[in-house]
């Protein structure tokens, strides 16, 4: 997920700017509405496929809805995400990595964006078990305790960040070369594999990362990484494009003072992963309703 002890995410990011085919210049056609503020009304949110982003940015899209907006979100790539902001063509992203994930793209674009600050700052790279294994604390714990786990970590893609980093970091940093192997596979496998030794109650060390959904739906506890072979952890930043908070001073203020805890966080991803494919707004609403204090206070101003 990170490149060499740094945070990096599941899949490669491309910088193809090809794939901006399709994203129209939605920013032209924007309403303005009188009153105390003139609030831009039509926003396009891009979005890239991070359960984190998919998440927050279909709750952003039904309480956006809900204050009278005109809200279009765009699915693309990391790279095409920044350059569409640096155009104008994307008026807001909700899931920049930084500073390490991202850093090519900020450094590249940073003068044509606009830094709306950091609304979770725990992002990390983890090995974990589910919280029954009591005698696993620790990844130095693993080596002596490897006839538990069979002998595996269980892991996601082979081309992940993080397969790397447990490959050629972790494993080696703690000596596990010869008593644990990393068992590539897929998230969707990991998961899978997760939840059946949990319905078991059986022994299992999965390569995970936050934030992440799991850690709410599954008790789960992180090993300790006292060597810090996992890497350090980053921050996520809302960005706009450049003239964001002058036209939308109120939404620009709701995406500074926006704060995600874990635990809210991991439920909202839950929520969405369970809803049925094309649901997820009506999930995030749902969600919504029935975490009505967060959401009045995180989006008060609107």
């Amino acid at each position: 997920m990170r490149t060499s002890k740094r945070l990096s995410r599941i899949f490669a990011v491309g910088a193809a700017v090809t794939a901006l085919v399709g994203l129209t210049a939605a920013c032209g056609g924007r309403e303005s509405q009188s009153g105390n503020s003139q609030e831009a009304k039509s926003v396009t949110i891009g979005y890239i496929n991070w359960d984190e982003d998919v998440a927050l940015t279909n709750l952003y899209q039904a309480v956006l809805e809900e204050k009278g907006y005109k809200v279009k979100t765009q699915m693309l790539d990391v790279g095409p995400i920044y350059a569409g902001l640096a155009k104008g063509d994307v008026d807001l992203f909700l899931d920049s990595w930084l500073p390490a994930t991202h850093k090519q793209y900020w450094d590249q674009y940073k003068d044509k964006l606009e830094d709306l600050g950091v609304w979770y700052d725990n992002a990390t790279l983890n090995l974990a078990v589910p919280d029954y294994v009591n005698d696993v604390n620790s990844i130095a714990d693993l080596k002596d305790k490897a006839s538990m786990f069979g002998g595996k970590i269980t892991g996601i893609e082979a081309s992940a960040g993080e397969t790397g980093i447990v490959q050629k970091d972790a494993i080696p940093q703690y000596g596990l070369d010869g008593a644990m192997t990393l068992q590539n596979s897929s998230t969707t496998a990991m998961l899978a594999a997760l939840d059946s030794s949990i319905k078991a109650k059986k022994p299992i060390v999965v390569t995970l990362w936050h934030p992440h959904w799991a850690y709410s739906r599954y008790q789960l506890k992180d090993l300790k990484d006292p060597k810090g072979a996992m890497g350090k952890g980053e921050q996520i930043h809302a960005l706009g494009r450049k003239g964001f908070d002058k036209d939308f001073p109120a939404l620009a203020g709701v995406a500074k003072k926006l704060k995600m805890s874990d635990e809210d966080l991991g439920s909202l991803e839950d929520a969405i992963q369970k809803a049925p494919k094309g649901q997820e707004k009506t999930a995030a609403k749902q969600w919504a309703d029935q975490h009505k204090q967060f959401v009045d206070q995180a989006f008060a101003g609107l």
